[in-house]
């Protein structure tokens, strides 16, 4: 019996350590097919990032936005995604509303003023949502 028991743990541990890599990529595992995946941006070191997280961190914004979570408002990817190559000219209009409030654009929940943001300082935090696009 012992011989057994001990056989069956030998062939389980064999099949555990199995690196079979056509099986272990797929959808089953959550592993991305390195052929349709989209190459990942790694935006960790970009100075528009950091800033701007920062700047989003120590706000009020994460009560009604987070990066893929929607809350009150938009999701960050969804307003990156929307605005994806009008990085340019949405800037300064982004900006303008996250410090003056707006609303009709994404539902009937109106986006709270932020008038003790700075500019600059909108600016950063509407760089770094843009940088969040798939």
């Amino acid at each position: 019996m012992k011989k057994l028991i001990t056989l069956a743990c030998i062939f389980a541990a064999v099949m555990a350590c199995n690196n079979d890599d056509s099986k272990s990529i797929g959808k089953d595992n959550n592993v991305a097919d390195e052929k349709t995946a989209p190459a990942a941006v790694d935006n960790s070191q970009n100075p528009d990032y950091q800033k701007g997280l920062q700047l989003v961190a120590t706000s009020d914004c994460l009560t009604c936005h987070k990066v893929d979570e929607r809350i009150q408002g938009p999701t960050y990817r969804e307003v990156a995604n929307k605005y994806a190559g009008m990085t340019d000219t949405i800037v300064g209009h982004l900006a303008g509303k996250i410090i003056k409030g707006g609303s009709g654009v994404w539902g009937e929940v109106p986006m709270t003023p932020h008038p003790q943001l700075s500019e600059d300082d909108a600016k950063a935090m509407v760089k770094y949502i843009l940088l969040l696009k798939n």
